[in-house]
């Protein structure tokens, strides 16, 4: 993971895109990261099992490991008290974990939708149909990323985002008609065939959050 602050203070855990929505936007992460580290905050952004640089294989992620590794690195950050959550597009389906304090979220989605997008780009390679994969098929294979069928079922299965038991706060793009608190001038970078970056947009991101964190209490 990567860590950005002093140390000592209130702690935003950022939690990243799924699959290649994560690379995409890795810039804008870090960028938001170093903002908040600028205005007295902390912040961490983890690489789930299976995403980003993690060494475990993407064939052996599943959501329950996501929720496992995100409990455990809440548990280890929480010295100061409670961390804060952004989760950021397909990761809002991880940030009802307990133990923290307030969840921030930009522009999320639910699982079903972050598999829809990866069967979208499959199809362009010529697979249309995935009536036939179950839990005896071997791992398949969508965008390049090995996917089980835990996952596959888990992330069909999620049609809708939850609300967690803490205060919580939806940002979104103006281009995206869904609800949410407040809305940001901004492209989409997910959306983009290579890495961008956006900084006004990841400054605009890190004053709403940084504010939402003292809000909140931090």
């Amino acid at each position: 993971m990567l860590r950005f602050g002093n140390g000592s203070g209130p702690v935003a855990i950022i939690l990243p895109p799924l699959f290649e929505e994560h690379n995409r936007t890795r810039r804008l992460m870090v960028e938001l990261a170093r903002a908040l580290a600028a205005s007295g905050l902390n912040a961490v952004i983890p690489d789930l099992p299976g995403q980003g640089e993690s060494m475990t294989p993407t064939e052996y992620a599943t959501i329950e490991a996501w929720q496992a590794a995100t409990a455990a690195l809440i548990a280890t950050v929480s010295e100061g008290g409670p961390p804060h959550l952004a989760s950021l597009r397909g990761a809002a389906i991880l940030d009802s974990v307990p133990g923290t304090a307030s969840v921030w979220r930009f522009a999320p989605v639910p699982g079903r939708a972050v598999l829809n997008d990866l069967r979208r780009a499959e199809a362009v390679s010529g697979r249309r149909d995935w009536s036939g994969f179950s839990i005896d098929s071997p791992p398949a294979r969508l965008v390049g990323n090995a996917i089980n069928w835990a996952l596959y079922a888990g992330l069909e299965g999620h049609s809708a985002l939850g609300t967690p038991p803490v205060p919580l706060r939806t940002l979104r793009l103006e281009s995206d008609p869904a609800l949410a608190d407040r809305k940001l001038a901004g492209a989409p970078l997910w959306r983009r065939a290579e890495p961008g970056d956006d900084a006004e947009l990841a400054r605009a991101l890190a004053d709403d959050l940084a504010e939402w964190v003292r809000h909140c209490g931090g």
